[in-house]
């Protein structure tokens, strides 16, 4: 069985297409980057404003926390995703 030149055509076509989409999964934009890893970390807000707190970390990116009302200078247990500027309290400051 001989094939046709639109579908030898098309199995290139296919072919580059599986391809390209393997380079670009693998290479450029690969699927473990949206799994990212939790760090926790204790920190003392540094301000408290309009109610979110600010507070730095280790990773040298200061972290926004919403919806929070705690007074600066408070101690407080914090998640964050490397590299992102938000956090959450895990466990509330005295």
């Amino acid at each position: 069985m001989e094939l046709s030149d639109g579908q030898k055509y098309a199995i290139v076509f296919l072919g580059s297409l599986a391809v390209a989409g393997i380079i670009l999964g693998t290479l450029v934009f690969p699927f473990w980057n949206f799994i990212r890893e939790d760090i926790t970390e204790e920190v003392e807000i540094f301000q408290s404003a309009d109610g979110n707190c600010y507070v730095d970390t280790i990773d040298g990116i200061p972290k926004t926390i919403e919806n929070c009302n705690l007074k600066p200078g408070t101690q407080v247990t914090i998640m964050y995703g490397h590299g992102l500027p938000w956090a959450k309290i895990v466990t509330p400051g005295e």
